[in-house]
């Protein structure tokens, strides 16, 4: 595996990416209504390139396929953390936030989704609150998490 930074080129890939993980590894606790008001099929690619190149993206890539991607802020907020559906459970997300976390200091938050947020509590996380929100006139569950980052 090939960590790498972001290129504009890698947003189909990624917009794919995080469509087919949201409807498949997050299907065992969101609704099939709530899987589509999360992720439509139809991502605003130029509203997604311009937040990568804004914040500090990381793609996870094995050969030539993008297998996970990231990123964070430079305020610390940790946005979007993806692996694909057929690389889970191999340390990818944990490579990935690993150098997502070291590129910050201080107070790292993130809205984690109830499938990630064992992943997010191993990993020192603490439980702010439960939150819902709405996407498309759908409420989704998700739990806002912080870590202090040394």
């Amino acid at each position: 595996m090939e960590l790498r930074e972001y290129c504009p080129l890698d947003c189909p890939e990624m917009a794919s990416l995080f469509y087919q993980t949201v409807h498949t590894v997050n299907a065992c606790d969101y609704t099939p209504q709530q899987l589509d008001a999360w992720a439509d099929g139809h991502t605003d690619l130029a509203a997604w390139n311009r937040s990568f190149l804004s914040h500090y993206t990381l793609v996870a890539q094995e050969e030539d396929q993008i297998i996970g991607f990231g990123d964070i802020c430079r305020d610390g907020y940790l946005d979007r953390l993806y692996v694909h559906r057929d690389f889970q459970g191999k340390g990818i997300a944990s490579v990935l936030c690993d150098r997502l976390e070291s590129s910050v200091s201080g107070l790292i938050t993130t809205h984690a989704s109830i499938t990630a947020r064992p992943f997010f509590e191993k990993r020192g996380y603490r439980l702010i609150k439960e939150q819902q929100v709405e996407r498309q006139g759908i409420l989704l569950t998700n739990f806002v998490m912080e870590k202090q980052q040394s």
